[in-house]
């Protein structure tokens, strides 16, 4: 990896650099060094395209998590024509990517083992890669589906349109009876096209597309803009504001688990614990509102800090809610555990080996629920998470019991943490002024959200605004986990597979 490492600009969580900083390589030994360095153990947080500045080419940048040196590795090169040599089939983990890649420049990644779009539009560029006739639109879900063939398999679609009040996603099971050999997961229904409107900016509006991007994860997408900004700036956001946001991240955190703990229980018809985790998400979310006057947070993250201040009576009204929901959680959610009935469904179903999460790239409880060490706030730490840890919550199973389970230990942890923010608050200025943007710079801010790594990356012009915004929510990472965990399973199992990733479809189709 050593080797590989000199090709690439080396930068930390928050940090922007001179854009002509980042090398712009030969695309044959950008795509061997990313190999190489995925090899000994690093993760592609990002992958993606710009407008190169040889008119007509596609420029390609990626950035390279590499956990164990807190560092963030950062590489370009430009893909010359409407082709390149696809890495996919050395590199599983840029599957996604280098099709995301295809659908917005027009530029085919050749020989990648199932190119089909991502979330189904025209292209930036106007090439069409797929060969449509002309004039003919492309829809959600509509195209090839990979097939097993052979006496008594039958295919089951689901969606896009469900049961329950939740996103539209469609769902192409091969089985054989009750078995299933093989899941596919088309998404786009949600494509709002928030990284075309956040070029040009940052504006009046900038924030708000951050905050929207997956709603249940504001505070996190609104923290990784934030972070960006600062760092464009050249300034940093106040102490106090920086240990509010962390206050709000893990109330964030916190409501979304105890949530999805409520609605694994409901799906395997244990009523007591998803009747009661649904009240206790509503008083998480109630003391999220009590920070800001918005339960998911909107309005509370800005640029330099946070736009709300607190109060000693404030603080510690939180303090009493916090112990109340405690209390509540740990009865609640402890009788999971507890039932034998619940355990026969979560124990051994949708597993996905620790081997398979590194070949994809997993990322949040649905990589550490597989025994993997992953975590943004200890791996990468940026803001109050420089100073103040959270404890690892890992299982080795994989399985739906492991996903959840490792949600309960990353309640308890959010806990402890927000307590010790409570007591401990910095003073002076909840916000300090951030000012304009350094022009022609590259810029990264990751975040542990709820599902795990946000990416926000951007790219300046001579102007200073945004010439290229890049935004890789936990989920872009994850559906792929989700297919696999149903390899082998009855499709009966399908829902809590499901539940146990909590994946955003929103936050995958931007």
């Amino acid at each position: 990896m050593n080797a590989s490492l000199t090709d690439f600009a080396r930068l930390t969580n928050g940090q922007a650099v001179a854009l002509d900083r980042i090398p712009v390589l030969d695309l044959t030994r950008l795509q061997a060094s990313i190999a190489a360095c995925v090899h000994a153990g690093c993760r592609v947080s990002a992958l993606f395209g710009a407008v190169s500045p040889q008119q007509g080419n596609t420029r390609l940048y990626v950035v390279l998590a590499d956990d164990e040196q807190n560092l963030l590795l950062a590489a370009a090169a430009d893909a010359v024509g409407d082709a390149y040599p696809s890495l996919t089939p050395q590199c599983a983990q840029v599957h996604l990517f280098e099709r995301e890649i295809a659908e917005q420049f027009g530029v085919r990644p050749e020989g990648h083992p199932w190119l089909k779009p991502v979330r189904y539009r025209r292209s930036w560029t106007g090439r069409d890669v797929w060969q449509r006739p002309a004039g003919e639109a492309i829809l959600p879900a509509v195209g090839d589906f990979y097939r097993v063939e052979g006496e008594q398999v039958h295919e089951v679609a689901v969606g896009p349109v469900h049961a329950g009040v939740i996103e539209p996603g469609h769902f192409r099971f091969q089985c054989h009876g009750e078995q299933v050999f093989h899941l596919e997961i088309a998404l786009g229904y949600q494509h709002r096209g928030i990284e075309e409107m956040l070029l040009g900016g940052p504006d009046a509006r900038t924030i708000h597309l951050a905050e929207t991007l997956s709603g249940d994860a504001t505070v996190a997408h609104a923290t990784a803009y934030c972070q960006v900004s600062e760092a464009l700036a050249g300034r940093a956001a106040s102490a106090r504001g920086q240990a509010l946001r962390g206050i709000a991240l893990e109330l964030e955190r916190m409501a979304t688990h105890i949530g999805d703990l409520g609605a694994l229980a409901g799906d395997v018809g244990y009523l007591p614990t998803a009747s009661f985790c649904g009240r206790i998400r509503g008083d998480v979310l109630n003391m999220t509102a009590l920070l800001c006057g918005s339960r998911f947070g909107r309005g509370l993250v800005r640029p330099g800090g946070v736009g709300f201040d607190v109060d000693a009576e404030r603080l510690a009204e939180l303090g009493r809610r916090l112990d109340a929901c405690e209390k509540d959680a740990r009865v609640a959610i402890e009788l999971l555990w507890k039932t034998p009935s619940v355990m026969a469904r979560f124990e051994e179903v949708g597993t996905v080996p620790r081997a398979v999460a590194v070949e994809l790239g997993l990322v949040g409880p649905a990589a550490r629920a597989a025994g993997l060490e992953r975590d943004i706030r200890r791996d990468q730490p940026c803001g109050i998470f420089c100073f103040s840890q959270i404890p690892l919550a890992t299982y080795e199973s994989g399985d739906v019991f492991a996903r959840a389970y490792v949600r309960w230990l990353e309640i308890q942890y959010a806990i402890a943490f927000i307590r010790d923010q409570l007591h401990a608050l910095p003073g002076g200025a909840a916000r300090l002024p951030v000012g304009v943007f350094a022009p022609d710079q590259f810029a990264v801010a990751l975040t542990e959200g709820l599902r795990g790594e946000v990416c926000h990356v951007a790219i300046t012009d001579a102007q200073g605004r945004f010439a290229r915004y890049k935004v890789m929510d936990p989920s872009f990472h994850n559906w792929a986990g989700l297919a696999y965990a149903l390899r082998d399973q009855e499709i009966s199992d399908f829902p809590i597979c499901n539940k146990s990733f909590n994946l955003s479809y929103c936050g995958h189709d931007l």
